[in-house]
């Protein structure tokens, strides 16, 4: 069967077995009862996906495959398990084979010492040469003649599967050298078939593994191939020499004949691997071979940050985002290595945006539509070695795991001047407001909660207004990276703004005692929606404005669509 097109990395398969493989174990196990069975039947459901890898993923999501594929070997081995149980207790265990008959063994004896001429017909090359080879006891001295004159044994009763192969050896035991020769290679073919490998005969496994320990330095993302002739391979390992070091370990994939092996992630950079591969020939018996490489030290790096932070609880607009240090190139490089699992199940995509005001990149995933309440997700981003362009690596992998909190939406009307807090789908309360004046109109549009804190310094400078403040802001619920804040605006209170007029410079103005309130239940991630601005909508990149496109046109910022 023939690998997949190269078109096809090992990364799309290594993201969709590490998103999916304890879920398929788990579904087997339940099936079967056996959880050695069903982790064979998944790896071998894995290895079959792997060969026709292109077509699966052309017709759509390849679980549902792979699924079915390990049920049914599962079952299929479990079948067969009863049915000779059913056997064994039917017919009792089968008979042992009889050990050869003296007469046959002086035979062996005697053909071992003569030469090919005598016996006067050609041998297959390697035919039998197991029989002719085996040690047999010691017979009494009477010469060639007298061994190969000897009387044939009574016929025993055999199974009529085996009767016309015994009946042509006994039948010809009284022939000429050539005749007993021919006649006892073809007897005891059958038997052979069944027989395991004499380990005389076998040839020792041989192990290829690429690159070699005299290779130069290969780059980070190279692919590690180990192949094994005359055998099958039974392990692999690639690890990062040295104690508690913080490369990673090296994850690859068998090939369906188990014949080869290769590397499935990139590795971390300015790093020495160590390869230890163990094949088996056979006749049974296991060779090992080691190996070292170093991966080229990386030039020049690029960092990530990842939000939100492992262990928190965020609100049901909150993102999984990485941001990067550097511009990325290879975008589609960095998302084949990004995996994202959610229980219970949510659909969502990636896509990429970068922030207007810092120029920052970063990737996204956000769901169809608000996470729901209890949702737990995590993160797994293999991306040390990845090359974000320009030869430009990842160092390092980075994960994070995160629960959905109370769903907490907050509705600004700024025609109205007012800002209702929701929680949970129950109102909780009306604040009178005052947003941008018309000069200083406040965005649009769906914001997310980046951040709090109880007091920000608020300059005119820091956002580019002509219009000179400098002000110690309390309470200040941040929502865009441009500068927009819920916060209180105690300057204000006596005036006559609130619930009355927009006088901010963008910001969403209250009251000290409702800033308070609104900042005391304010969590990254909850929802704020704007309306009835003059202003454009916020855009994806400003914060996370990512709410702010109907779900198709996201899934077409995926660097994979």
């Amino acid at each position: 069967m023939s690998e997949p097109s190269p078109s096809i990395t090992p990364s799309d398969f290594d993201q969709f077995y590490t998103a999916t493989a304890k879920r398929l174990v788990a579904a087997v196990y339940a099936a079967t009862g056996d959880l050695a069975e069903a982790e064979d039947a998944v790896q071998e459901a894995y290895a079959r996906a792997w060969q026709r890898w292109d077509r699966l993923t052309a017709e759509g999501d390849p679980t549902p495959w792979v699924r079915t594929v390990a049920l049914r070997l599962a079952v299929s081995s479990s079948r067969r398990a009863r049915n000779r149980m059913r056997a064994h207790f039917r017919h009792g265990p089968p008979p042992d084979l009889p050990d050869l008959a003296p007469d046959r063994v002086a035979l062996i004896h005697a053909l071992r010492g003569l030469k090919p001429e005598r016996i006067g017909l050609p041998l297959a090359p390697g035919s039998h040469r197991h029989l002719l080879a085996r040690p047999v006891p010691e017979q009494p001295r009477g010469g060639e003649e007298a061994l190969l004159t000897h009387s044939c044994p009574p016929t025993a009763p055999h199974d009529s599967r085996k009767r016309s192969s015994v009946y042509s050896v006994r039948s010809l035991c009284t022939l000429a050298v050539p005749a007993i020769a021919v006649a006892l290679l073809v007897g005891c073919q059958s038997a052979s078939k069944t027989a395991s490998v004499d380990p005389a005969d076998a040839k020792p496994a041989r192990i290829t593994i690429t690159p070699g320990s005299d290779t130069a330095a290969i780059a980070p993302d190279a692919t590690v191939k180990v192949t094994a002739s005359h055998g099958t391979l039974t392990k692999v390992r690639v690890v990062p020499d040295g104690a508690g070091s913080q490369a990673v370990t090296v994850t690859g994939a068998l090939s369906h004949s188990k014949s080869s092996w290769h590397s499935t992630r990139t590795m971390t950079p300015g790093t020495t691997y160590t390869v230890e591969a163990t094949a088996t020939n056979a006749a049974g018996k296991s060779a090992v071979q080691h190996s070292a490489f170093r991966t080229r030290t990386a030039q020049q790096i690029n960092g990530v940050t990842v939000t939100p932070s492992k262990g928190s609880t965020v609100g049901v607009g909150q993102p999984v985002s990485l941001a990067f240090d550097h511009p990325v190139r290879n975008k589609a490089a960095v998302e084949r290595h990004l995996s994202i699992s959610t229980s219970p199940k949510t659909e969502g995509s990636w896509g990429w945006a970068k922030d207007p005001l810092t120029g920052i990149e970063r990737v996204d995933w956000r769901p169809k539509t608000y996470w729901h309440k209890g949702t737990k997700v995590t993160l797994q981003a293999r991306l040390s070695g990845v090359n974000t362009g320009d030869s430009r690596y990842l160092r390092r992998d980075v994960s994070t795991t995160f629960t959905i909190g109370t769903p907490r939406i907050s509705k600004v009307d700024i025609k109205n001047h007012t800002m209702t807090v929701y929680e949970d789908g129950q109102k909780q309360k009306t604040i009178p407001i005052s947003a941008g004046q018309p000069s200083y109109p406040t965005w649009n549009g769906t914001m997310v909660v980046l951040d709090k804190a109880p007091m920000v310094n608020m300059t005119s400078e820091s956002v580019g207004i002509a219009d000179p403040y400098d002000k110690d802001v309390p309470w200040a619920v941040h929502l865009t990276t441009s500068g927009t804040y819920a916060h209180a605006a105690p300057w204000n209170e006596g005036r006559g703004y609130f619930g009355q007029t927009n006088m901010s410079h963008g910001c969403v103005g209250m009251s000290l005692a409702d800033g308070k309130w609104f900042y005391n239940r304010a969590t990254q991630g909850d929802i704020v929606h704007i309306t009835g601005s003059t202003r454009a909508t916020v855009a994806p990149g400003n914060g996370f404005g990512d709410w702010n496109l109907p779900y198709p046109s996201w899934q077409k910022l995926s660097a994979l669509r």
